[in-house]
């Protein structure tokens, strides 16, 4: 849930004139600070380039070297087993992985709590040690409470099998944590909602509790019957009250407005979904295919779990995503809310099936190699009394509730309410919520929402976040909620250690994807949440002329080295009634108009495929670890997306997917979902995301170009409307012969063919070697290409040894060398250089494969 605008700010290009924390990226000739600190100093002379991703190499005199220039000093790191005293004298070891060295032993020394390795990483960061100590220590001292008095955070988090309604040894037991309660009751249709006989007892922590043993061999509480907890409060009324730990909650869809109804979720055995496949290995990046089952569909209705598993997830694969991320999967009784506003956490919700269903759909990714993240929110709840979580705050003071009181307990702008981290059943619920769903339906891992809401007590709320360390760490930081993320991201990795956990923040706070072993907060990603704002402002804003080559790449690299991003140039958040989609947005009107491939298209289409192309690619390749998209967009969804609510008459109609769009033949969205598909084939095949290589050599802001190489491949993006450069000249690591890895001008994305796909490009040497400033953009090698206005190309670099084997018979035992990205030979009709016609997958939904061809292959 994007609230927020990100601050990302330009800084000029030069060379590092003091010793400085390794957070910079460095290329061409800018210099970027990672956090956006404005105190570093920096002098405009000669530039420098790095690689962005990795930390710098250390040799033995302490001296890092980027391309033989020493740039800084600092001490070498060492690799410790860190053990942390705290004040209770209970220790608890720290693994800490080194920086930077040459051999792999590990050290063992005993420090106190204030030497953490974040500090060698960033030292900086040592200035606040005093908050860093009293955060670490109230985690220590959190964890040890809860391994005395639970027997450990996985047991702990176990909540879910003693909370709620379970059963145990031939009989039926609920327990409900309600301590401002003065009686309660359990009703529902097993005892015609009378209470009577069915009262509960309270014990010293507030928790209520029930046995009812079985009759005749069965439950007393059938499965799929509705129930509700009654309680009495200080005020002597009664209320009835959905059960916070329900597995499942309905309404009556046939009465408007109709409260939600707590359902016993226990199906016989043979009813219940058995995971057929295992997990999919964790993927070096991910590529998430973000999504809403319920708008998933073609019509204008709700979809399911099933449908989306049988109709959508094949979609998903033959356009190469390793990941899904699943939005709107907890209850929620508002569905324009997209699921941001939960009532029922552990409620898998209803409007598209069953719990069985959700694990049929999770079960079927798994099948097809697909990891499944849930989109979690722990960062506040919905405000509704009725059918949520808040229906247990009667007036009780905050030890009592699952919230805070008062102002502090609510979330102005989202009208909803604010979990209190620092109670015990809270954590407990909260933990347990996540273990839940990751053992019982199978996630991989989850993205955080609101995460930035979360880590302030200001939550964000008219925060221009500029980089400076002293908005991150002070009185407004929430050590509470910081500790709940650290105890939940260390218990999800001790689980599962494979798992994926993103974090939705937009403010950059230091340290929040570094391990909780080293002082960190423990998440895997962050989302990078500047790149799409950045390229919405252009759209809306910029004419094509004046977009800035060096503020494009400087908000694509602008993060922090150590603490892994997942880049985006569009999400959910950009799609929603009044606003547009990218593609939306450059073609308006006229993507009802001229999509048709029977008709020339029109200088707005051509435009808007091509920045659609581009726009998307680059956000890819150079802003992050990883990449996400929202469903729909990877072939230009036109129109936005508004969910049925009193202000369209309660309309279906932009709630979901178009796939008829892309799945027609002669309409031209089928060239952005081509390219989407090949670009992430590009990424499977080079794994260009996880390398620890990326340097941009060029930003012409008069030729509107930008070159960059990430891992092995080398990218060049010409964004100027109308200009061709025939020889550019672009600056390379090594040298040999360059080919077409992935071309957005060819025929299959809807380009014109300018691109010649069987050019061989031998790079020549350029300047003194060793010497970086008398190489061409202080790179040692080059050759030319051919760039045509608008487009963008990915080169890689020709293997010549698996070439000569090749050559030499290597062919036949299968040893080939890779080509450019194609489409995999179906109709047997050739368009041009070797693109193929579209055709059905083996899973009916048409589109393109691509495959990687050899060369041998081009000459038959």
């Amino acid at each position: 849930m994007n609230v927020l605008g990100h601050h990302a700010m330009p800084l000029p290009g030069g060379v590092v004139t003091e010793a400085l924390s390794p957070f910079f990226y460095a290329g061409g000739n800018f210099l970027t600070c990672g956090v956006c600190h404005p105190s570093r100093e920096i002098a405009a002379t000669a530039p420098i380039f790095a690689s962005s991703l990795v930390p710098p190499l250390v040799a033995d005199g302490a001296t890092i070297q980027y391309l033989h220039r020493p740039l800084l000093v600092v001490r070498k790191p060492p690799q410790v087993n860190l053990t942390i005293v705290h004040n209770s004298k209970v220790k608890t070891n720290f693994s800490v992985p080194a920086t930077a060295r040459k051999n792999k032993t590990m050290v063992t020394v005993v420090e106190e709590v204030d030497h953490l390795p974040i500090y060698d990483l960033d030292p900086k960061l040592e200035e606040f040690k005093d908050h860093f100590n009293y955060r670490i220590k109230r985690y220590l001292d959190q964890k040890c409470l809860i391994e005395k008095h639970e027997g450990g955070l996985e047991e702990f988090s176990k909540g879910y099998l003693k909370f709620g309604i379970n059963t145990v040894d031939g009989a039926t037991i609920y327990r409900e944590w309600a301590p401002a309660a003065q009686e309660a009751q359990l009703i529902g249709e097993f005892n015609n909602w009378n209470g009577a006989k069915h009262k509960m007892e309270k014990d010293k922590f507030g928790i209520w509790s029930i046995k009812i043993s079985h009759v005749n061999g069965k439950p007393a509480i059938p499965h799929n019957s509705k129930v509700k907890f009654r309680f009495r409060h200080g005020g002597g009324a009664w209320v009835d009250r959905i059960p916070a730990w329900i597995r499942y909650a309905t309404f009556d869809a046939s009465k408007f407005g109709a409260p939600y109804d707590g359902v016993h979720w226990d199906p016989p055995a043979c009813e219940r979904y058995v995971f057929k496949h295992p997990r999919p290995p964790k993927p070096d990046a991910p590529r998430i295919y973000e999504a809403h089952v319920g708008m998933s569909g073609e019509e204008p209705e709700v979809s399911t779990y099933r449908e989306f598993a049988d109709n959508v997830l094949p979609r998903i694969r033959a356009n190469n995503y390793n990941t899904v991320q699943l939005m709107a999967i907890m209850e929620h009784s508002y569905y324009a809310s997209f699921g941001y506003h939960v009532t029922n956490f552990f409620a898998v919700s209803s409007r598209s099936g069953t719990p069985e269903d959700l694990k049929y759909l999770v079960d079927k990714a798994h099948s097809l190699g697909l990891r499944v993240l849930m989109d979690v929110v722990h960062s506040h709840a919905s405000n509704n009394v009725t059918d949520g979580l808040n229906g247990y705050d009667v007036g009780q003071n905050t030890h009592e509730s699952y919230f805070h009181t008062g102002d502090r307990g609510y979330h102005k702008l989202w009208d909803s309410r604010l979990f209190n981290y620092a109670n015990w059943e809270v954590l407990r619920f909260l933990l347990s919520n996540l273990r839940y769903w990751m053992d019982e339906f199978m996630f991989d891992g989850f993205r955080f929402d609101g995460v930035t809401s979360m880590l302030y007590h200001h939550h964000g709320i008219n925060k221009g976040f500029t980089g400076n360390y002293k908005e991150y760490f002070s009185l407004d930081t929430d050590v509470d909620a910081i500790v709940y993320m650290m105890l939940a991201n260390h218990l999800m990795h001790k689980l599962l250690p494979e798992a994926t956990i993103v974090a939705e923040d937009v403010s950059g706070m230091p340290v929040l994807c570094r391990p909780v072993d080293e002082g960190g907060v423990g998440f895997d990603f962050r989302l990078a949440m500047a790149i799409p704002d950045r390229w919405i402002d252009y759209l809306k804003n910029k004419e094509d002329r004046k977009w800035s080559m060096s503020e494009i790449v400087q908000t694509l690299t602008n993060r922090r080295y150590t603490e892994k991003c997942i880049a985006y140039a569009e999400s959910h958040d950009q799609s929603i009634v009044g606003d547009k989609t990218i593609a939306f947005l450059l073609m308006d009107k006229e993507m009802y108009t001229g999509m048709s491939d029977l008709q020339p298209a029109s200088p707005t289409i051509n435009r808007g495929i091509a920045l659609q192309k581009m726009i998307h690619f680059i956000t890819m390749a150079l802003g992050g670890d990883g990449y996400l998209n929202f469903m729909g967009n990877e072939f230009g969804h036109p129109e936005w997306i508004d969910f049925p609510r009193e202000g369209n008459n309660w309309s279906y109609d932009k709630c979901r997917r178009q796939w008829s769009l892309v799945d027609t033949d002669h309409l031209r969205y089928k060239y952005m979902n081509a390219f989407d598909q090949a670009m992430n084939a590009l990424e499977e095949e080079f794994s260009f995301l996880s390398s620890s290589k990326q340097i941009v050599s060029d930003m012409n802001e008069k030729d509107k170009v930008i070159v960059f190489e990430r891992g092995d491949l080398v990218f060049v993006f010409n964004f100027h409307p109308n200009k061709t450069y025939k020889g550019y000249k672009v600056g390379c690591d090594l040298p040999g012969k360059y080919r077409v890895a992935l071309d957005s001008d060819a025929l299959v994305f809807g380009g014109h063919g300018r691109v010649g796909h069987d050019v061989d490009h031998f790079t020549s040497p350029e300047g003194m070697p060793g010497v970086p400033e008398t190489n061409f953009n202080n790179r040692p090698n080059s050759f030319k290409v051919l760039s045509p206005p608008r487009t963008c190309v990915a080169y890689y670099r020709v293997d010549e040894d698996r070439e000569e084997l090749r050559r030499g018979g290597a062919v036949a035992s299968g040893k080939i060398v890779t080509e450019y990205i194609d489409v995999e030979a179906t109709s047997g009709e050739t368009i041009s250089g070797g693109w193929k016609d579209s055709e059905k997958d083996d899973c009916g939904k048409k589109g393109m494969k691509f495959v990687f061809r050899s060369s041998d292959e081009d000459c038959k």
